[in-house]
């Protein structure tokens, strides 16, 4: 994360965050720093610089990690719907169908959350966007809402 302190830029250290996948470590974002440009130039010295929108990264991430999550839980449903198939024991063919029924609703919830995301995600850059423009921020209000 990237505080301004007195004008300038101070770095602060993130923990790294683990892949439900793979178990390895992902570190987290750097800032995006992207200089105010004079005519598609670098940016001179003295100018302000902004950072990445912590906001928008944090919303993208919240959303990945809730899909992550129920995507991980599918598959361990599947495993178990493909050994319960493979026992061929009908008490167990029986459970397949409630398995199945919640992996489908797992699916619907995957698409839920993405719904939410690119909802989440557009209603931020239009606000960053009004903001720009010299409008009042309602990030705020609507973010106390949900």
């Amino acid at each position: 994360m990237t505080k301004l302190e007195s004008s300038s830029l101070v770095e602060e250290e993130q923990a790294p965050t683990l892949d439900n996948t793979t178990g390895t470590a992902i570190a987290p974002p750097k800032p995006y720093k992207k200089g105010v440009k004079d005519g598609g130039g670098e940016a001179k010295n003295g100018e302000e610089e902004e950072e990445c929108d912590v906001e928008a990264w944090d919303t993208l991430s919240k959303s990945f990690k809730q899909v992550q999550s129920v995507l991980d839980h599918n598959r361990d449903l599947i495993q178990q719907v493909n050994s319960n198939h493979r026992s061929k024991i009908p008490d167990n063919l029986v459970k397949n169908v409630s398995l199945i029924r919640e992996i489908n609703g797992n699916i619907s919830r995957v698409l839920s959350i993405y719904s939410d995301l690119s909802v989440n995600f557009s209603n931020i850059v239009q606000e960053r966007r009004r903001v720009k423009n010299g409008g009042e921020s309602n990030l705020e209000n609507t973010s106390n809402e949900s």
